[in-house]
């Protein structure tokens, strides 16, 4: 990705936000469908570009987008290539330890997704002399590391999730661990996704997979996290999250509990 940036929204400025001139400029990883990606014509798209759109005009907020892989996104954020983080990125204690976050937005379960009948099991033991494929810097590669590969799994990383689909495909992986939503519409709903499916439950570890998805923010940026937080909260009450959600993840519930 080159980091083209696309403008999206209009805004006036806000006195207690910390963006420049009333502007809010997004990182985003856009190979993660349909969380974000570009349609035919090139655009940004997915229920994460919606979200931010909504989101900026609750803020008044004029919004652009700057693409980064997501192992990037992070040392982006800090180097202020941008403003916040808003990319299906969940928030978790060793997330902390580098960046802020607004409040918690939505939430999505991980799924391991593999060949239909093949026998596995989303556990050590289930997934012995098998392959996963997991994005490179994603919560996902983080559990199964510290979940199967300790247990003898072989673990692949990938820069961005079409490769690890590529993969997937031609055998050189057994199955990708993913947010479910990404694994239904970015593989599973498509003419390659056939003869796939989800294996098991989803995997859980608080600790790991963390609280729900929020917008990263550089530590200490207080008035930045209070403008979002207040507009996050608007778009909750309004339904706005609801109605995306039913668009984008139809039959997953993506309340934080």
């Amino acid at each position: 990705m080159k980091g083209k940036a696309l403008i999206l929204g209009m805004g006036l400025f806000c006195s207690l936000s910390s963006f420049a001139a009333g502007s809010l400029r997004f990182g985003v990883e856009a190979e993660y469908p349909p969380f974000e990606s570009r349609n035919s014509a090139g655009e940004l798209q997915g229920f994460d570009i919606d979200l931010g759109n909504a989101i900026c005009q609750a803020a008044q907020l004029k919004c652009s987008w700057v693409e980064s892989s997501f192992d990037s996104l992070i040392p982006g954020l800090v180097a202020k290539k941008f403003d916040a983080i808003n990319s299906a990125m969940n928030i978790t204690e060793q997330r902390r330890k580098s960046i802020d976050f607004t409040q918690p937005i939505y939430r999505i379960p991980s799924q391991l997704v593999g060949k239909e009948g093949s026998g596995m099991q989303a556990t050590p033991e289930g997934l012995q002399v098998k392959t996963i494929g997991v994005l490179q810097g994603s919560i996902q590669e983080t559990y199964a590391k510290e979940h199967w590969e300790k247990h003898g799994v072989t673990v692949v990383s990938y820069k961005d999730q079409n490769m690890a689909w590529a993969d997937l495909l031609n055998g050189r992986i057994d199955a990708s661990l993913v947010m479910s939503a990404a694994g239904q519409a970015g593989f599973l709903s498509k003419p390659q996704g056939k003869g796939f499916g989800f294996i098991g439950m989803p995997v859980a570890d608080d600790t790991i997979l963390g609280s729900g998805i929020g917008f990263g923010l550089r530590k200490g940026d207080e008035a930045s996290k209070k403008q979002l937080d207040t507009a996050i909260d608007k778009v909750r009450a309004d339904g706005t999250i609801t109605k995306l959600a039913a668009k984008y993840f139809p039959g997953i519930d993506v309340s934080v509990k």
